[in-house]
């Protein structure tokens, strides 16, 4: 919390003390933002912010105060003629190692990238170059302010997900993770199974809106491309 909060205060005070600010201010938040969701999809104006789900477990609530508390620093901050953006960006997946994909893709490597939980939750996520095009295209558009879903336009179930992710590996079986199995791990890694078992299902409505396309908009074609660029990474370094 501190280390988002106290960043984002100490941006905005230095932008009010100089001359010539910037015309825009683009400040990371979260699609975790909205609530644990199956029923439809969460867009900027109409999606619900999260907090109060009946059918989620107190623990999560955290990162829905850590992502509001957020957001509302940003937009408090008071910059006179600064443009300001929140990035509200879903999954951002990479070949790089150690990241995210990385991780993943290292679970289907071993035989342990099956479904989590119920695998039905669902998964919003976005490539890395969609993630880039957004934000020029952000720079590009003055008229765009406020908070923009930076997420793939077709979020999918974690079922669907992991294997997609596996048929691009070219692995036909994953072992599954039931939930006090993902319960376990999160205690060891100091972490909330929030994580992996929340369901997002958000689209980036206003993108969409504005005429921005997607190089990847599916994630069965993102899950090749990036389990190519993986392999040609490691063959590289090898």
């Amino acid at each position: 919390m501190d280390s988002r909060l106290n960043t984002t205060l100490l941006l905005g005070q230095a932008l009010r003390q100089i001359a010539r600010p910037p015309s825009l201010w683009m400040n990371a938040s979260t699609a975790t933002i909205y609530r644990h969701c199956f029923d439809r999809a969460m867009d900027e104006e109409h999606g619900e912010i999260g907090g109060n789900e009946l059918n989620a477990p107190d623990t999560w609530r955290f990162s829905i105060d850590v992502a509001t508390s957020w957001e509302s620093a940003f937009f408090a901050a008071d910059v006179p003629g600064t443009r300001k953006v929140a990035l509200r960006s879903a999954l951002t997946l990479s070949p790089d190692p150690g990241g995210i994909f990385d991780t993943l893709l290292t679970l289907v490597r071993h035989g342990l990238g099956g479904k989590a939980g119920s695998g039905k939750q669902f998964v919003s996520w976005i490539h890395e170059v969609d993630f880039c095009k957004a934000v020029d295209f952000l720079i590009e558009h003055e008229k765009l302010t406020g908070t923009v879903n930076l997420a793939a336009p077709n979020p999918v179930s974690n079922q669907e997900f992991m294997r997609a992710l596996r048929d691009a590996y070219g692995i036909r079986m994953g072992l599954p993770a039931t939930e006090w199995m993902l319960e376990i791990g999160a205690v060891f890694m100091r972490t909330e199974t929030e994580l992996i078992l929340k369901s997002r299902r958000v689209v980036p409505r206003r993108l969409l809106d504005s005429g921005f396309e997607f190089q990847f908009p599916t994630w069965q074609d993102a899950a090749r491309d990036l389990v190519e660029r993986w392999r040609k990474q490691r063959h590289q370094s090898v």
